[in-house]
């Protein structure tokens, strides 16, 4: 039982230790054998299926009269299934794109308010929202526009700037 506990510890020591080393062993073969695992040699697969053997088998050990062979099979098993998921997770946690950042010309089109008056030949302030977040730009229009204004943007003409037009209703 203390080779199952010890193997439990021991996979619960490597996934603290991948927080630390992420990606070592991935580069201590320096990309030789990428296709051949894929991410399976990665330090969370394999901390995943060490802690899940090890436990595993000491659960199966100290519960059932089986002895160390089928307590080792069963811990394998269960280790191959905490490696797996570990890999998919991860794999999906890599291909996740959801988290692009806003560009500053996915601006057109969308509502603001001014929150200071746009003067015919000058600038003003308008309040938007990209990427979810209030962002204030100057403003410019081709006429006056007052303060509490609902505005469409209709240019971008820098990184801090939009052209803006009144909206009627």
């Amino acid at each position: 039982m203390d080779l199952f506990l010890g193997l439990g510890i021991g996979g619960i020591v490597l996934l603290a230790g991948s927080l630390v080393f992420d990606g070592v062993l991935e580069g201590v073969f320096d990309g030789a054998l990428d296709a051949m695992f894929d991410g399976w040699l990665s330090l969370p697969v394999v901390a995943g299926f060490v802690s899940m053997l090890g436990f595993t088998g000491a659960i199966v050990l100290g519960t059932t009269g089986l002895g160390p062979g089928a307590a080792a099979a069963a811990g394998a098993a269960a280790g191959a299934g905490a490696g797996w998921s570990t890999y998919r997770l991860s794999r999906a946690l890599a291909r996740d794109t959801g988290g692009a950042a806003s560009r500053h010309g996915e601006l057109l089109g969308s509502a603001g308010t001014v929150v200071t008056a746009i003067p015919a030949d000058g600038y003003g302030e308008v309040l938007l929202r990209l990427g979810g977040q209030p962002v204030k730009y100057a403003a410019t229009a081709d006429g006056p526009v007052a303060l509490g204004a609902e505005v469409w943007v209709t240019a971008t003409p820098s990184s801090t700037s939009v052209g803006v037009r009144a909206v009627e209703r």
